[in-house]
């Protein structure tokens, strides 16, 4: 077996064939790379591919959630809210201009929001006391109080009835001038770079909310609101302040301020948009840098409370353990061994 084997491995011919073997394989495995094209090219098609694919899906996300908002402020107003709030005059008695600020602000807009907060701050305290009445009076809810401290947690639960879409208002204006805030450093900067490269602030705008939408929703909204108003208002002036007005943010203001600026004298504008653009990410950083040096006294009462007491149970509870065993000198073990 051993004979054959050797025999078979020295023969010229099973040699010959086994380098033609060698060399075609290496030849197939040198031209492949080759055959199969370019992969860095398909790899970045493939990533082009992919790309405009996120893209695809994030503008149809955004055009359904602004086709929601827009039906949810452009819809038909309930004809029992509008008669009632009409008939009570509480436009006059319950809003004023800070008021439809703060609507503006938290992204509502429109008299039929303005109609739903009117008819909520009427209805709701109503509600809160009828509800509170029920539990206290029905239910057998504090049930130790006399009827007096009773009636008087209704009154509070109404008065928390009244102002609650003043806070529900508040915490979304909140929240949509954080959002906006966070992305406006980066809009300015692509809006600096559409600038530069030639396109108009209209057509900045629309790229730039096509672009930031994925970051903030809110910026997308105004920007393309700010857009549309550039297209019919006589005077751009307006668009620009209407913008400000909405965001009720320092920074927006500047912005909108040198872009008026920029189109009643001339001014290049992107030097503005560079300078705002620091000046923004330099603000979003030192509010980021406050937060991070207000960790350490926030941190102080739970170590105290959490931290410390295990700490010391940890250190202390052996000798604890010792002592109750042993007393405080030693006296039990002593006693024992006596």
């Amino acid at each position: 077996m051993t004979d054959q084997v050797v025999k078979t491995l020295t023969d010229p011919s099973f040699l010959i064939a086994l380098l033609v073997g060698i060399a075609v394989f290496a030849t197939v495995f040198t031209l492949l790379p080759a055959l199969g094209g370019n992969q860095l090219k398909a790899r970045m098609k493939t990533v082009a591919l992919e790309r405009d694919e996120l893209r695809a899906k994030q503008r149809q996300r955004l055009a359904n959630e602004a086709d929601r908002r827009r039906k949810g402020l452009r819809e038909e107003q309930s004809i029992g809210m509008r008669n009632i709030v009409e008939r009570l005059d509480l436009k006059r008695a319950l809003a004023d201009e800070g008021t439809l600020q703060k609507l503006k602000v938290a992204g509502f807009r429109g008299q039929n929001p303005l109609t739903r907060f009117l008819f909520f701050r009427l209805i709701l305290p109503f509600v809160g006391f009828a509800l509170a009445a029920i539990y206290l009076f029905l239910l057998g809810g504090l049930a130790q109080q006399p009827a007096f401290i009773k009636l008087f947690v209704c009154i509070l639960v109404a008065y928390g009835g009244f102002y609650a879409p003043i806070l529900y208002v508040n915490n979304r204006a909140t929240k949509r001038k954080q959002s906006i805030q966070l992305a406006w450093p980066d809009a300015l900067d692509l809006m600096l770079i559409c600038v530069e490269s030639g396109m108009s602030v209209e057509a900045a705008l629309r790229k730039v909310a096509d672009e930031i939408g994925t970051q903030s929703v809110a910026l997308a909204e105004e920007f393309v609101l700010t857009n549309a108003e550039l297209s019919y208002l006589q005077d751009r002036r307006v668009a620009y302040e209407n913008l400000a007005s909405r965001t009720g943010l320092d920074s927006v203001k500047a912005v909108t301020q040198a872009l008026v600026q920029a189109e009643r004298y001339g001014t290049p504008v992107a030097h503005a948009l560079r300078v705002l653009a620091s000046e923004s990410r330099d603000m979003r950083m030192n509010a980021a840098e406050k937060k991070a040096a207000a960790l350490p006294p926030k941190l102080t009462v739970p170590m105290i409370l959490f931290f410390l007491p295990v700490l010391f149970a940890i250190i202390l509870g052996p000798a604890g353990i010792q002592v109750s065993q042993r007393g405080i000198f030693g006296d039990q073990h002593n006693s024992s061994s006596q």
